[in-house]
């Protein structure tokens, strides 16, 4: 059976990459894709920025909106996920039998809200990306 691979790039948008995570678990669900539909979220640690640059940024935020230093060092101490590129990735595994059903999900995941915005990305068997977002896929726990 060949996969198909999509990749979605939320970037820093963590609320947009649940609501995606929360539709396909309801599909899976309803449309009893169990084996069919398999996704995994991958979270890339963007480089930090030094800490100079950082707290002249935070300390910037507090005087516009009236905070004290320590609170705002607070609020960037609770926001770990707010330097993290959120990407989605999803495997379509269905049957030879199934292809229109293939084609059918192929279509319709890219365009459905919270995964047109993320730059949709297909890879399928034989595409010389193939191999290697196979071995990310399996790699993610």
């Amino acid at each position: 059976m060949a996969h198909i691979y999509l990749l979605f790039a939320f970037g820093k948008d963590e609320e947009k990459a649940q609501l995606a995570w929360h539709k396909l678990e309801s599909w899976k669900q309803a449309f009893r894709l169990d084996k069919k539909l398999l996704y995994k979220v991958e979270r890339i640690a963007v480089a930090p920025e030094s800490g100079d640059e950082k707290s002249a940024k935070v300390e910037k935020a507090a005087k516009g909106k009236g905070q004290g230093k320590a609170a705002v060092k607070e609020q960037a101490k609770e926001s770990p996920a707010a330097s993290e590129d959120v990407r989605l990735l999803v495997r379509l595994g269905f049957s030879g039998h199934e292809k229109l059903s293939e084609q059918r999900w192929l279509d319709r995941i890219p365009s459905e809200e919270p995964f047109r915005d993320a730059s949709p990305e297909v890879v399928k068997p034989g595409e010389a990306k193939f191999e290697a977002t196979e071995q990310q896929f399996e790699d993610l726990d």
